[in-house]
């Protein structure tokens, strides 16, 4: 029996965030997989052999004013993509097209709606966003979720988001992100007898990841525990000014503002924290988490976490059993899981050992993939039926 081929689409590969679409793509063992994207980057940090990249269109201006004035055709026609892909597949000839995230899904919908061969797109968090400022992409969105056979969601709540925008339920899957446990393996912690607790949170420095309040939450609970420090490792356009707020909260000495790591350095510092913060939030544009890929890389290490009830974070975290959730947007009630957190040894430590085994139990690499390629054959099969 031939192995089935999947070809994965992602607009750009792989932008420095997107580590679990490279664990993805890399981590399929009965399936094979090639890589369509119109731009590469950061290619030492995501190493993939098999990948396609769809060159730039050529542009004949005469002909593009018709097509897209005249003949009313939509861009992925007049801009020459749909023509690029439909050659490629027919050289490449995939059982099925995985689209990464639902906006890309949402410009591959003129294809998507011809072509024969079966596709599913995966959501992810922000690829739900209505984004109002694009006319009438809500309701592309709505018949993308019609059009396509199967839908994967990386959360209960990102599914029922899909839900409530009209996707039949039967064709959701979720799709969790596997952890590479050898990566992140369980470290023992203590607390600290001189109360120099190490606090981190791993993210994209974006509104969404309620940064604000960590560092708010941080400089009350560092009044009553002076020897504390915060460490926030990523990059984004936040940067700037949560320095400036870590700065006017005058704990500018005790924060670390470490950028971007990798997965090794990353290891690391959880090694060295004794607990994750992460006090996501959905923001005014309604961008939402799944289930955050640092905060299960954490867990795993054996960090407890204070968090906030949002998103898939409480799918992940179970309040009072391997962290402490708080209500979004609100920094007092932030420290105050802070200090409860630190002020119970035993409690401390338990919440540890049970965010590690829950962490293996939900989100172990190998598991994640094997329910991966078992929808891709659900689908293939359905196609043969």
């Amino acid at each position: 029996m031939s192995r089935p081929v999947v070809a994965s689409y992602c607009t750009t590969f792989l932008k420095r965030e997107m580590r679990h679409i490279h664990r993805q793509v890399s981590g399929l063992r009965e399936v094979d997989t090639f890589v369509v994207t119109r731009s590469r980057e950061n290619r030492e940090d995501y190493p993939f052999d098999d990948v396609e990249i769809l060159p730039r269109p050529r542009i004949f201006f005469l002909l593009r004013f018709y097509k897209k004035y005249l003949a009313g055709e939509e861009a992925l026609f007049y801009r020459g993509e749909s023509r690029q892909l439909a050659a490629l597949f027919a050289r490449r000839n995939p059982d099925l097209l995985h689209v990464y995230f639902g906006h890309t899904g949402v410009h591959l919908l003129p294809f998507l709606r011809t072509w024969a061969t079966p596709s599913l797109v995966s959501f992810h968090g922000m690829d739900i966003m209505p984004r109002t400022e694009e006319p009438g992409y809500l309701d592309r969105l709505r018949e993308l979720l019609q059009v396509l056979p199967m839908v994967l969601a990386r959360s209960e709540s990102l599914a029922a988001r899909l839900v409530g925008l009209g996707c039949d339920p039967a064709k959701i899957r979720i799709n969790r992100t596997g952890i590479p446990l050898e990566t992140y393996p369980f470290v023992e912690r203590s607390v600290p007898s001189d109360g120099a607790w190490h606090f981190i949170q791993a993210s994209r420095l974006i509104e969404k990841k309620g940064l604000n309040n960590t560092l708010e939450a941080f400089a009350v609970f560092e009044k009553s525990h002076p020897g504390s420090r915060l460490t926030i490792a990523g990059d984004g356009p936040l940067l700037e000014p949560l320095r400036q707020l870590a700065a006017g909260l005058g704990i500018g000495g005790k924060v670390t503002f470490a950028g971007f790591q990798s997965q090794e350095e990353l290891a690391r510092l959880y090694a060295s924290a004794h607990v994750f913060i992460h006090p996501s939030r959905v923001t005014q544009k309604q961008d939402q988490e799944g289930v955050p890929n640092s905060m299960l890389e954490a867990m795993a290490t054996g960090l407890p976490v204070v968090a906030t009830q949002h998103g898939g974070i409480p799918e992940a975290v179970t309040d009072g059993q391997d962290g402490l959730l708080t209500p979004e947007n609100d920094s007092a009630a932030l420290a105050g899981s802070l200090e409860r957190m630190t002020s119970a040894p035993d409690r401390f430590r338990a919440f540890g050992v049970q965010a590690a085994q829950s962490v293996r139990e939900k989100y172990e690499h190998s598991a994640a993939i094997r329910s991966l390629e078992g929808f891709y054959r659900e689908l293939i099969d359905q196609k043969k039926l």
